[in-house]
Formats: structure tokens, C-alpha cells, sequence
């Protein structure tokens, strides 16, 4: 059992966070907390000037909403919202919060990922904690 686990949530298509959060669950020592985490990827100059100046504030709360549902009734269970790389922040932030596993979603793997890896597949790589994917 886990006392620290970080479950990466993405909202693209294929991705289980519902089923994530159950394996969390399932993993979690009496005692242990779970964070979900949600990274908003970094915007190219050039399409960041053309947003509205609060645009990462108000993507910031419409995530925390979303994922409101997922940790309602998860006892000792936390939403974090970052900006950055996700598999980079997915990985810092782990370090940071001494995570002892990483439980995180991912799709079925396509030709697409044989050349550019997903976060997942990243995460795995690099984590310095146990990782459980989630197919």
C-alpha cells in the first residue's frame, strides 16, 4: 500500500480518470492521501497573445470544476492545477511532494507514439516512484 499517490488526470479522449482515481483507491494505505493533478500545457507565443490576458486563470477554474465530481467523497484527496509540460510537471511535482506512486491514464498506444512517446510512457521512464497505468 501507497502513502502518496499522484493521479495525473488528462480530459483528452481515452483517457480513464474515473478508473484511475478507483485504482488510487485500491492502492492507498489507510492513513494516505491521494493528489490529482491536471497540467495545462504551455500556449506558443503566438497564440497566447492572441487569448484574452485571464485566460489561463479562467482555464484554470473551469479544470477545478470538472474535477470536483472525481474527488467528491475521496476522503484526504486534493486537486492541483499547473501550467507547464505535462510529463515534466507530472515528474517535478511528484519529486516534490515525495509520491511513493504515480497512478495516471493512458491511451492505447499507436505508430504515433514509436517516435514522440506519451506522458505516460515518459512518466513511467523517468519516475523515481512506483507508476501503475491505467489502460
Amino acid at each position: 500500500m501507497y502513502n502518496n499517490i499522484l493521479v495525473p488526470v488528462s480530459f483528452e479522449t481515452g483517457r480513464d480518470a474515473r478508473q484511475a482515481l478507483e485504482v488510487a483507491q485500491a492502492l492507498r494505505a489507510k492513513d494516505g492521501v491521494i493528489t490529482v493533478l491536471h497540467v495545462l500545457e504551455h500556449l506558443p507565443q503566438y497564440a497566447s497573445d492572441l487569448l484574452p490576458k485571464d485566460h489561463f486563470d479562467t482555464a484554470r477554474k473551469t479544470v477545478i470544476e470538472k474535477l470536483g465530481p472525481l474527488v467528491d467523497g475521496l476522503s484526504d484527496a486534493s486537486v492541483v492545477v499547473m501550467e507547464g509540460h505535462s510529463a515534466r510537471t507530472i515528474l517535478d511535482v511528484s519529486e516534490a511532494q515525495k509520491n511513493d506512486c504515480i497512478v495516471i491514464a493512458s491511451h492505447r498506444p499507436g505508430m504515433q507514439d514509436l517516435f514522440l512517446g506519451s506522458t505516460a510512457a515518459r512518466v513511467v521512464r523517468h519516475a523515481k516512484c512506483a507508476v501503475h497505468v491505467v489502460r
